[in-house]
Protein backbone atom coordinates (compact mmCIF):
# COMPACT_ATOMS: atom_id res chain seq x y z
CA UNK A 1 0.00 0.00 0.00
CA UNK A 2 1.14 3.44 -1.10
CA UNK A 3 1.54 5.59 2.32
CA UNK A 4 0.15 9.51 1.76
CA UNK A 5 2.90 12.16 1.03
CA UNK A 6 2.05 15.45 3.00
CA UNK A 7 4.01 18.09 1.64
CA UNK A 8 4.05 21.61 2.56
CA UNK A 9 5.68 24.51 1.66
CA UNK A 10 6.62 27.53 3.28
CA UNK A 11 7.68 29.85 -0.09
CA UNK A 12 4.79 28.62 -2.18
CA UNK A 13 1.28 30.66 -1.74
CA UNK A 14 -0.62 27.16 -1.16
CA UNK A 15 -0.08 24.07 0.54
CA UNK A 16 -0.14 20.32 -0.99
CA UNK A 17 -1.46 17.17 0.85
CA UNK A 18 -1.22 14.46 -1.79
CA UNK A 19 -1.55 11.16 -2.17
CA UNK A 20 -2.49 8.64 -4.43
CA UNK A 21 -6.16 9.30 -4.52
CA UNK A 22 -6.50 12.92 -4.03
CA UNK A 23 -5.22 16.14 -4.41
CA UNK A 24 -6.47 19.09 -2.35
CA UNK A 25 -4.82 22.44 -2.72
CA UNK A 26 -5.70 25.26 0.07
CA UNK A 27 -5.06 28.48 -1.06
CA UNK A 28 -4.58 31.07 1.34
CA UNK A 29 -4.12 35.07 1.95
CA UNK A 30 -2.23 36.03 5.04
CA UNK A 31 -4.97 37.60 7.45
CA UNK A 32 -3.61 40.87 9.46
CA UNK A 33 -3.29 40.50 12.87
CA UNK A 34 -1.93 42.14 16.38
CA UNK A 35 1.12 41.39 17.78
CA UNK A 36 0.02 38.36 20.22
CA UNK A 37 -0.18 39.44 23.96
CA UNK A 38 -2.04 37.33 26.04
CA UNK A 39 -1.91 39.56 29.25
CA UNK A 40 -4.55 42.46 29.78
CA UNK A 41 -3.16 45.95 30.36
CA UNK A 42 -2.81 47.62 33.61
CA UNK A 43 -6.26 50.10 32.22
CA UNK A 44 -8.03 46.62 31.35
CA UNK A 45 -7.40 45.13 34.45
CA UNK A 46 -8.66 48.19 36.76
CA UNK A 47 -11.87 47.74 34.32
CA UNK A 48 -12.44 44.55 34.87
CA UNK A 49 -11.76 45.07 38.67
CA UNK A 50 -14.53 47.95 39.03
CA UNK A 51 -17.37 45.74 36.72
CA UNK A 52 -16.41 42.43 38.75
CA UNK A 53 -17.02 44.34 41.79
CA UNK A 54 -19.80 46.46 41.36
CA UNK A 55 -21.51 43.28 39.48
CA UNK A 56 -20.78 40.79 42.73
CA UNK A 57 -21.61 43.45 44.94
CA UNK A 58 -24.70 45.16 43.57
CA UNK A 59 -26.56 42.50 41.56
CA UNK A 60 -26.45 38.79 42.57
CA UNK A 61 -29.84 39.41 44.58
CA UNK A 62 -31.07 41.18 42.09
CA UNK A 63 -30.47 38.59 39.27
CA UNK A 64 -32.60 36.16 41.01
CA UNK A 65 -35.38 37.93 41.80
CA UNK A 66 -35.33 38.81 38.55
CA UNK A 67 -35.06 34.74 37.53
CA UNK A 68 -37.85 34.40 40.44
CA UNK A 69 -40.05 36.73 38.84
CA UNK A 70 -39.34 37.17 35.30
CA UNK A 71 -38.95 40.94 35.09
CA UNK A 72 -36.25 42.76 33.30
CA UNK A 73 -33.43 44.76 35.08
CA UNK A 74 -35.19 47.82 36.80
CA UNK A 75 -34.96 51.25 35.54
CA UNK A 76 -32.98 52.92 38.49
CA UNK A 77 -30.44 50.29 38.25
CA UNK A 78 -29.96 50.87 34.53
CA UNK A 79 -29.09 54.59 35.12
CA UNK A 80 -27.04 53.24 37.47
CA UNK A 81 -24.89 50.73 35.06
CA UNK A 82 -24.83 54.26 32.52
CA UNK A 83 -23.99 56.69 35.31
CA UNK A 84 -21.06 53.71 35.81
CA UNK A 85 -20.04 53.88 32.45
CA UNK A 86 -20.71 50.42 31.67
CA UNK A 87 -22.95 51.01 28.28
CA UNK A 88 -20.58 53.30 26.75
CA UNK A 89 -17.78 51.22 27.27
CA UNK A 90 -16.71 51.24 23.45
CA UNK A 91 -19.24 54.07 22.12
CA UNK A 92 -17.76 56.98 21.02
CA UNK A 93 -16.73 60.24 23.72
CA UNK A 94 -18.42 62.51 21.50
CA UNK A 95 -21.94 60.81 23.18
CA UNK A 96 -20.72 59.87 25.87
CA UNK A 97 -19.52 57.12 25.66
CA UNK A 98 -15.54 55.84 27.16
CA UNK A 99 -14.74 55.26 23.79
CA UNK A 100 -12.08 51.81 24.79
CA UNK A 101 -11.95 49.40 22.25
CA UNK A 102 -14.61 46.12 21.82
CA UNK A 103 -11.96 43.68 23.80
CA UNK A 104 -12.52 46.27 26.73
CA UNK A 105 -16.09 45.94 25.95
CA UNK A 106 -16.40 41.60 25.95
CA UNK A 107 -14.34 42.29 29.23
CA UNK A 108 -16.98 43.93 30.82
CA UNK A 109 -19.60 42.23 29.56
CA UNK A 110 -18.44 39.20 30.89
CA UNK A 111 -18.51 40.02 34.49
CA UNK A 112 -22.25 40.96 34.48
CA UNK A 113 -22.78 37.62 32.54
CA UNK A 114 -21.27 35.55 35.34
CA UNK A 115 -24.02 37.30 37.43
CA UNK A 116 -26.76 36.23 35.24
CA UNK A 117 -27.71 36.98 31.15
CA UNK A 118 -30.56 38.48 32.44
CA UNK A 119 -28.57 41.17 34.25
CA UNK A 120 -25.84 41.92 31.48
CA UNK A 121 -28.69 41.75 28.31
CA UNK A 122 -29.06 46.08 28.34
CA UNK A 123 -24.90 45.90 28.65
CA UNK A 124 -24.86 43.22 25.61
CA UNK A 125 -27.08 45.35 23.32
CA UNK A 126 -25.43 48.23 24.17
CA UNK A 127 -22.19 47.63 23.80
CA UNK A 128 -22.30 45.03 20.81
CA UNK A 129 -25.66 44.93 19.94
CA UNK A 130 -28.62 46.76 17.87
CA UNK A 131 -26.73 49.55 19.40
CA UNK A 132 -23.72 49.42 17.49
CA UNK A 133 -25.87 49.76 14.28
CA UNK A 134 -27.14 52.73 14.66
CA UNK A 135 -23.45 54.09 15.41
CA UNK A 136 -22.12 52.89 12.81
CA UNK A 137 -24.66 53.49 10.39
CA UNK A 138 -27.53 55.79 11.48
CA UNK A 139 -27.47 59.41 10.66
CA UNK A 140 -25.68 61.81 13.04
CA UNK A 141 -28.51 63.44 13.94
CA UNK A 142 -30.52 59.45 15.22
CA UNK A 143 -27.02 59.03 16.65
CA UNK A 144 -26.97 62.51 18.06
CA UNK A 145 -30.67 61.92 19.98
CA UNK A 146 -30.03 57.81 20.55
CA UNK A 147 -26.59 57.40 21.94
CA UNK A 148 -26.75 59.46 24.80
CA UNK A 149 -30.00 58.22 25.93
CA UNK A 150 -28.57 54.39 26.29
CA UNK A 151 -25.30 55.57 27.33
CA UNK A 152 -27.08 56.91 30.63
CA UNK A 153 -29.28 54.42 30.43
CA UNK A 154 -32.68 56.48 29.80
CA UNK A 155 -33.80 54.38 27.14
CA UNK A 156 -32.98 50.86 25.69
CA UNK A 157 -32.61 49.35 21.99
CA UNK A 158 -33.74 46.27 20.54
CA UNK A 159 -33.03 44.42 17.21
CA UNK A 160 -36.07 43.00 15.35
CA UNK A 161 -34.89 40.78 12.43
CA UNK A 162 -37.17 37.43 12.62
CA UNK A 163 -40.42 37.06 11.13
CA UNK A 164 -42.38 33.73 11.22
CA UNK A 165 -40.95 32.57 7.99
CA UNK A 166 -37.78 34.25 8.17
CA UNK A 167 -35.36 33.35 10.72
CA UNK A 168 -32.22 31.72 9.91
CA UNK A 169 -33.23 32.39 6.18
CA UNK A 170 -33.58 36.08 6.85
CA UNK A 171 -33.90 37.52 3.35
CA UNK A 172 -37.39 35.70 3.31
CA UNK A 173 -38.44 38.71 5.44
CA UNK A 174 -41.89 40.68 4.24
CA UNK A 175 -41.80 43.56 6.52
CA UNK A 176 -42.40 46.64 4.32
CA UNK A 177 -41.58 49.84 3.98
CA UNK A 178 -43.81 52.18 1.65
CA UNK A 179 -42.56 55.46 0.99
CA UNK A 180 -45.32 58.29 2.16
CA UNK A 181 -44.12 61.96 1.35
CA UNK A 182 -40.93 62.31 3.33
CA UNK A 183 -41.56 59.48 4.96
CA UNK A 184 -42.39 55.62 5.15
CA UNK A 185 -45.13 53.33 6.29
CA UNK A 186 -44.45 50.38 7.67
CA UNK A 187 -46.49 46.96 7.78
CA UNK A 188 -45.28 43.50 8.85
CA UNK A 189 -45.02 40.99 11.93
CA UNK A 190 -41.82 40.44 14.01
CA UNK A 191 -41.01 37.24 15.75
CA UNK A 192 -38.78 36.70 18.70
CA UNK A 193 -38.02 39.93 19.54
CA UNK A 194 -35.55 39.81 22.60
CA UNK A 195 -36.42 42.92 25.01
CA UNK A 196 -40.26 43.43 22.48
CA UNK A 197 -42.37 45.47 24.30
CA UNK A 198 -40.22 46.78 26.98
CA UNK A 199 -37.05 48.57 24.83
CA UNK A 200 -37.61 51.98 23.90
CA UNK A 201 -36.47 51.67 20.04
CA UNK A 202 -36.39 48.81 17.17
CA UNK A 203 -33.64 48.52 14.97
CA UNK A 204 -36.34 46.95 12.36
CA UNK A 205 -34.67 44.67 8.99
CA UNK A 206 -37.46 45.48 6.20
CA UNK A 207 -37.91 45.79 2.53
CA UNK A 208 -37.72 49.06 1.28
CA UNK A 209 -38.29 47.92 -2.29
CA UNK A 210 -39.75 44.57 -3.67
CA UNK A 211 -35.71 43.65 -5.20
CA UNK A 212 -35.42 39.61 -4.09
CA UNK A 213 -33.52 38.20 -1.52
CA UNK A 214 -31.24 40.92 0.02
CA UNK A 215 -31.54 43.74 -2.74
CA UNK A 216 -34.24 45.35 -1.23
CA UNK A 217 -33.35 44.84 2.49
CA UNK A 218 -32.57 47.42 4.93
CA UNK A 219 -33.56 48.67 7.96
CA UNK A 220 -35.42 51.35 10.03
CA UNK A 221 -36.02 53.15 13.37
CA UNK A 222 -39.06 52.12 15.29
CA UNK A 223 -40.20 53.45 18.38
CA UNK A 224 -42.43 51.66 21.02
CA UNK A 225 -45.13 53.95 21.12
CA UNK A 226 -45.80 55.63 16.92
CA UNK A 227 -49.17 54.39 16.72
CA UNK A 228 -49.64 50.92 15.06
CA UNK A 229 -46.98 49.29 17.38
CA UNK A 230 -49.06 46.61 18.79
CA UNK A 231 -47.22 43.98 21.23
CA UNK A 232 -47.71 40.49 21.78
CA UNK A 233 -47.90 38.04 25.04
CA UNK A 234 -44.13 37.84 27.04
CA UNK A 235 -43.20 34.49 25.48
CA UNK A 236 -42.69 31.24 28.64
CA UNK A 237 -39.10 30.65 27.22
CA UNK A 238 -37.02 27.21 28.81
CA UNK A 239 -34.44 29.97 29.98
CA UNK A 240 -33.45 33.56 29.54
CA UNK A 241 -35.82 35.11 32.30
CA UNK A 242 -35.60 38.16 33.19
CA UNK A 243 -34.75 39.01 29.33
CA UNK A 244 -38.72 40.08 27.83
CA UNK A 245 -39.26 37.92 24.46
CA UNK A 246 -42.47 38.98 22.35
CA UNK A 247 -43.76 39.72 19.11
CA UNK A 248 -45.19 42.20 17.46
CA UNK A 249 -47.56 43.37 14.93
CA UNK A 250 -46.62 46.82 12.63
CA UNK A 251 -50.13 48.13 11.52
CA UNK A 252 -49.53 51.54 8.87
CA UNK A 253 -46.92 52.76 11.30
CA UNK A 254 -45.88 56.07 9.83
CA UNK A 255 -42.26 57.02 10.15
CA UNK A 256 -40.21 59.54 9.68
CA UNK A 257 -37.39 59.38 6.40
CA UNK A 258 -34.69 60.62 8.76
CA UNK A 259 -35.47 57.16 11.02
CA UNK A 260 -33.63 54.94 8.27
CA UNK A 261 -30.83 53.45 9.11
CA UNK A 262 -29.76 51.64 5.83
CA UNK A 263 -31.91 51.71 3.08
CA UNK A 264 -32.51 49.19 0.35
CA UNK A 265 -29.48 47.34 -0.72
CA UNK A 266 -27.78 47.97 2.79
CA UNK A 267 -28.05 44.15 4.17
CA UNK A 268 -24.77 43.36 3.33
CA UNK A 269 -24.11 46.51 5.73
CA UNK A 270 -25.99 45.49 8.24
CA UNK A 271 -24.74 41.65 8.28
CA UNK A 272 -20.88 43.46 8.65
CA UNK A 273 -21.88 44.74 11.79
CA UNK A 274 -23.34 41.19 13.06
CA UNK A 275 -19.67 40.30 13.47
CA UNK A 276 -19.48 42.39 17.16
CA UNK A 277 -23.18 41.03 17.87
CA UNK A 278 -21.56 37.42 17.65
CA UNK A 279 -18.51 38.14 19.89
CA UNK A 280 -21.50 39.56 22.81
CA UNK A 281 -23.60 36.33 22.56
CA UNK A 282 -20.43 33.88 22.33
CA UNK A 283 -19.22 36.66 25.85
CA UNK A 284 -22.79 36.10 27.28
CA UNK A 285 -22.28 32.52 26.60
CA UNK A 286 -18.56 32.44 27.82
CA UNK A 287 -19.96 34.49 31.44
CA UNK A 288 -22.73 31.59 31.95
CA UNK A 289 -19.02 28.78 31.65
CA UNK A 290 -17.04 31.13 33.66
CA UNK A 291 -19.38 31.17 36.84
CA UNK A 292 -20.02 27.54 36.41
CA UNK A 293 -16.68 26.37 36.63
CA UNK A 294 -15.54 29.08 39.73
CA UNK A 295 -18.65 27.77 41.43
CA UNK A 296 -17.42 24.07 40.81
CA UNK A 297 -14.28 24.58 41.28
CA UNK A 298 -15.51 25.96 45.10
CA UNK A 299 -18.27 23.05 45.67
CA UNK A 300 -15.93 20.69 45.01
CA UNK A 301 -13.69 21.70 47.49
CA UNK A 302 -15.73 22.33 50.44
CA UNK A 303 -17.73 19.29 49.89
CA UNK A 304 -16.82 16.09 51.52
CA UNK A 305 -17.39 12.33 51.22
CA UNK A 306 -15.83 9.03 52.24
CA UNK A 307 -13.62 11.68 54.35
CA UNK A 308 -12.38 14.07 51.93
CA UNK A 309 -13.20 16.61 50.12
CA UNK A 310 -14.19 15.03 46.20
CA UNK A 311 -11.76 17.23 44.30
CA UNK A 312 -9.34 14.85 45.37
CA UNK A 313 -11.05 12.44 43.27
CA UNK A 314 -9.33 11.73 39.84
CA UNK A 315 -12.73 11.93 38.33
CA UNK A 316 -13.83 15.33 39.38
CA UNK A 317 -10.46 16.79 38.44
CA UNK A 318 -10.82 15.23 34.90
CA UNK A 319 -14.14 16.75 34.86
CA UNK A 320 -12.87 20.36 36.42
CA UNK A 321 -10.27 20.38 33.53
CA UNK A 322 -12.31 19.73 31.06
CA UNK A 323 -14.21 22.33 32.09
CA UNK A 324 -11.59 24.97 32.27
CA UNK A 325 -10.13 24.10 29.13
CA UNK A 326 -13.24 24.68 27.26
CA UNK A 327 -13.02 28.21 29.68
CA UNK A 328 -10.25 29.40 28.94
CA UNK A 329 -10.43 28.12 24.35
CA UNK A 330 -13.56 30.03 24.37
CA UNK A 331 -12.35 33.44 25.95
CA UNK A 332 -9.10 33.34 23.72
CA UNK A 333 -11.50 32.89 20.41
CA UNK A 334 -13.52 35.65 21.04
CA UNK A 335 -10.35 38.45 22.59
CA UNK A 336 -8.72 37.41 19.58
CA UNK A 337 -11.69 38.55 17.34
CA UNK A 338 -12.06 41.57 19.09
CA UNK A 339 -8.73 42.23 19.21
CA UNK A 340 -8.20 41.78 15.37
CA UNK A 341 -11.21 43.57 14.35
CA UNK A 342 -8.96 46.98 15.14
CA UNK A 343 -6.71 45.92 11.94
CA UNK A 344 -9.77 45.44 9.82
CA UNK A 345 -10.51 48.26 7.55
CA UNK A 346 -13.83 48.55 9.04
CA UNK A 347 -13.50 47.82 12.68
CA UNK A 348 -15.14 45.49 13.05
CA UNK A 349 -14.27 41.05 14.04
CA UNK A 350 -14.41 39.09 10.46
CA UNK A 351 -17.01 37.13 9.41
CA UNK A 352 -14.90 33.88 10.12
CA UNK A 353 -12.64 35.23 13.55
CA UNK A 354 -16.75 36.06 15.04
CA UNK A 355 -18.43 33.29 14.02
CA UNK A 356 -15.74 30.49 15.22
CA UNK A 357 -15.71 31.87 18.37
CA UNK A 358 -19.85 31.90 18.50
CA UNK A 359 -19.50 28.57 17.53
CA UNK A 360 -17.28 27.35 20.13
CA UNK A 361 -18.76 29.62 23.12
CA UNK A 362 -22.39 28.19 21.98
CA UNK A 363 -21.41 24.68 22.15
CA UNK A 364 -19.16 24.80 24.93
CA UNK A 365 -21.11 26.97 27.84
CA UNK A 366 -23.83 23.65 27.30
CA UNK A 367 -21.15 21.01 27.95
CA UNK A 368 -19.26 22.99 31.05
CA UNK A 369 -22.60 23.77 32.22
CA UNK A 370 -23.55 20.06 32.64
CA UNK A 371 -20.39 19.28 33.94
CA UNK A 372 -21.19 21.91 36.58
CA UNK A 373 -24.65 19.96 37.29
CA UNK A 374 -22.80 16.63 37.49
CA UNK A 375 -19.97 17.27 39.69
CA UNK A 376 -22.47 19.03 42.22
CA UNK A 377 -25.24 16.20 41.87
CA UNK A 378 -28.31 17.01 43.62
CA UNK A 379 -26.99 20.22 44.62
CA UNK A 380 -26.47 21.15 41.10
CA UNK A 381 -30.32 20.06 40.43
CA UNK A 382 -31.80 22.32 42.72
CA UNK A 383 -32.90 25.85 41.66
CA UNK A 384 -31.66 27.16 45.23
CA UNK A 385 -27.96 27.11 43.91
CA UNK A 386 -28.40 28.50 40.76
CA UNK A 387 -26.65 26.07 38.29
CA UNK A 388 -29.46 24.64 36.93
CA UNK A 389 -30.22 27.83 35.64
CA UNK A 390 -26.88 28.25 33.72
CA UNK A 391 -27.52 25.22 31.58
CA UNK A 392 -30.93 27.01 30.84
CA UNK A 393 -29.74 29.83 29.70
CA UNK A 394 -26.87 28.11 27.99
CA UNK A 395 -29.22 26.66 25.34
CA UNK A 396 -30.20 29.74 24.20
CA UNK A 397 -27.11 31.46 22.59
CA UNK A 398 -26.83 28.85 20.35
CA UNK A 399 -30.48 29.86 18.59
CA UNK A 400 -29.99 33.51 19.26
CA UNK A 401 -28.16 35.61 16.49
CA UNK A 402 -27.52 32.61 14.63
CA UNK A 403 -28.12 29.12 15.17
CA UNK A 404 -24.65 26.99 15.84
CA UNK A 405 -25.38 25.08 12.40
CA UNK A 406 -25.67 28.39 10.61
CA UNK A 407 -21.98 29.49 12.01
CA UNK A 408 -20.57 26.51 10.93
CA UNK A 409 -21.66 27.11 7.18
CA UNK A 410 -19.75 30.79 7.97
CA UNK A 411 -17.00 28.93 8.87
CA UNK A 412 -16.47 27.12 6.30
CA UNK A 413 -17.90 29.36 3.41
CA UNK A 414 -14.82 32.00 4.59
CA UNK A 415 -12.40 29.19 4.30
CA UNK A 416 -13.37 28.21 0.78
CA UNK A 417 -13.83 31.64 0.07
CA UNK A 418 -17.62 31.72 -1.52
CA UNK A 419 -20.93 31.64 -0.33
CA UNK A 420 -22.86 28.17 -0.22
CA UNK A 421 -26.51 28.53 -1.96
CA UNK A 422 -28.66 26.83 0.87
CA UNK A 423 -31.66 27.05 -1.44
CA UNK A 424 -31.07 24.59 -4.01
Amino acid sequence: MTRPRVQFSLVAPFVCLASSAVLLRFEFTPAKHLPMNFTLTDEQRELQETARKFARAELPSLARDMEAKDYPVPPDMLRTYGGMGFLGVNLPEEYGGLGMGHVEALIVLEEFAMISNAVAFPVFEALTGPVRTIERFGSPEMKARVLPEVIKGEKIVAVSMSEPDAGTALTDLTTKATAEGNGYVVNGYKRWTSGGGHSDYYVTYCRFTDDPGAKGIGAILLEKDMEGMQFGKREELMGFRGIPTADYAIEDVRVPGENVIVGAGGFGKLMSAFGLERCGNATQSLGVAAAALEQALAYTQERKAFGKPIVDFQAVQMKLADMAMKVDAARLLIHRAAANASVQDDGLPTVYESSLAKCYANEIVREVTALGMQVMGGYGYHKEYGMEQRLRDAYAWGIAGGAIDVQKTNIAASMIGRRFNQRS
